[in-house]
C-alpha cells in the first residue's frame, strides 16, 4: 500500500476517486427510474382499483398505465447495466486508469435517465388515476341512464363518451412515459463518452 502514494501513481485527468461518480451514476439511474415506477404503479392501482368498484369489467382494459409506469424501471437497469460495463478497476500497483471525464458523464447519464423516469412516473401515476376515476364515473352513469331508459348520450351513440375518455388517458399516458424514454436516449449517449489514462503516461 506505501507505494500507492508514489508520484508515478498521481494523476489528475484519473484520481482515487473518480470511480465514486461512476457508481454513483449506476445508483441514481436504478433508484430514481425505479422510485418513479413505483410510484407510477401504486397510483394507477389505486385509480384501477377505485374504478374497478364500480365497474369491474374496465379493469383489465385499463391496465396499460400500470405496464407503462413498470417499464421505467427497466430504463434505469439498462442504464446501470451499461454504466458498470464502462467502469475500469485499477490497474495493478494502484494506477488509476478511469477518469474524472468518464465519471462525470456517467453520472449526468445516470442522472439523466433516473430523474426522467421520475418525473415519468409522477405524471404517469397522477394523470392515470385521475383518468381511471373519470372512465369509472362515466360507465357507471352510463349504466344508469340506461336502466333509466336512455339509450345514449347526446349524440345517440351509446359509448363515444367512454371511449374519449379512455383514448385521451392513454394519449396522456404514451406522452408522460415519453418523457423516461428521453431520459433514456440521453443517457445512452453521455455512456458512449470515454477518456482513459494509461500507465506510462
Amino acid at each position: 500500500m506505501a507505494d500507492y502514494y508514489d508520484a508515478s501513481n498521481i494523476s489528475y485527468p484519473c484520481p482515487s476517486w473518480a470511480p465514486v461518480l461512476g457508481f454513483a451514476g449506476c445508483m441514481c439511474a436504478v433508484i430514481f427510474a425505479n422510485l418513479g415506477g413505483a410510484y407510477g404503479t401504486a397510483k394507477s392501482g389505486v385509480g384501477i382499483m377505485a374504478m374497478g368498484i364500480r365497474s369491474p369489467e374496465l379493469v383489465m382494459k385499463n391496465i396499460i398505465p400500470v405496464v407503462m409506469a413498470g417499464v421505467l424501471g427497466i430504463y434505469g437497469l439498462i442504464v446501470a447495466v451499461i454504466l458498470n460495463g464502462k467502469l475500469s478497476k485499477p490497474e495493478a500497483g494502484g494506477y488509476s486508469t478511469y477518469s474524472q471525464y468518464n465519471g462525470f458523464a456517467h453520472l449526468a447519464a445516470g442522472l439523466c435517465c433516473g430523474l426522467s423516469s421520475l418525473a415519468s412516473g409522477l405524471a404517469i401515476g397522477i394523470a392515470a388515476d385521475s383518468g381511471l376515476r373519470a372512465i369509472g364515473a362515466q360507465s357507471a352513469m352510463s349504466a344508469s341512464w340506461k336502466k333509466m331508459g336512455f339509450t345514449g348520450d347526446a349524440g345517440g351513440e351509446p359509448q363515444s363518451a367512454g371511449d374519449a375518455l379512455f383514448v385521451g388517458t392513454v394519449l396522456i399516458q404514451v406522452f408522460a412515459g415519453n418523457l423516461g424514454l428521453y431520459g433514456l436516449i440521453s443517457a445512452l449517449i453521455l455512456s458512449q463518452l470515454d477518456y482513459a489514462c494509461m500507465s506510462d503516461n
